[in-house]
């Protein structure tokens, strides 16, 4: 499962109401993860648990992403320099946007997964964990390996290094700060990218799945 705000958010079902893209049902999720395992399981697949823990989450997110925040600093700042005003008005306004740009970043998961999977948005499921007011998308459809590094990847990617090559470019200061933001709420993402791009398999067939309601996937494998 991916999230906005991907540390200490990652709770039990019960705390999540979500919602169809192509259907606005509230209630509780029926996921088919657990149909797709045993399926793949019939069919001769292990599954390999690749979940983050919540607290390694919580720490080494947004601790991972700081060297991303330093980079993109200092590239502004020997570019264009910073004025002091702006910075406090730029910090108020982008504590406004923050909130929807956590949504367009769901939206963007369940976009590049959608494209990918065979049943496309079918197999997306949006949704928000109240207990800690955050939206959560995830994708029940397993995919490659480089289709599910890319829907992880792409959020931060875009909110985050595009906004922020932008904001160099033209001399927003507006811009900067929220790709800063964004680019430090996608280290729940970070995590799971390292921790996909480092497992390596001798196994002939592979596919990553999202795993529903825990942070990171699981890996079906013959």
């Amino acid at each position: 499962m991916s999230t906005n705000w991907d540390w200490g958010i990652f709770q039990c079902p019960q705390d999540r109401i979500g919602v169809k893209i192509y259907v606005h049902i509230y209630g509780y999720i029926i996921n088919d993860f657990e149909k797709i395992s045993s399926e793949m399981y019939q069919k001769g697949y292990k599954i390999k648990n690749m979940t983050v823990n919540i607290r390694q989450a919580n720490f080494l997110g947004p601790l991972s992403m700081l060297p991303f925040i330093a980079l993109t600093f200092l590239f502004y700042y020997n570019v264009n320099g910073f004025d002091l005003g702006e910075i406090s008005l730029g910090f108020v306004v982008a504590a406004f946007l923050f909130i929807p740009l956590t949504f367009l970043h769901e939206l963007i998961h369940g976009v590049t997964w959608g494209f990918f999977a065979k049943n496309h948005f079918h197999s997306i499921d949006f949704g928000f964990i109240w207990s800690s007011f955050s939206p959560y998308c995830t994708c029940s459809e397993p995919l490659e390996k480089w289709q599910y590094l890319l829907g992880t990847a792409m959020p931060t990617l875009v909110l985050g290094g595009g906004a922020a090559v932008g904001s160099v470019m033209t001399n927003q200061l507006l811009l900067f700060i929220l790709a800063e933001f964004m680019i430090i709420s996608g280290g729940g993402d970070f995590l799971i990218l390292l921790k996909c791009m480092l497992y390596h398999t001798d196994k002939q067939e592979s596919v990553y799945c999202d795993h529903p309601y825990e942070c990171g996937f699981v890996v079906f494998e013959k």
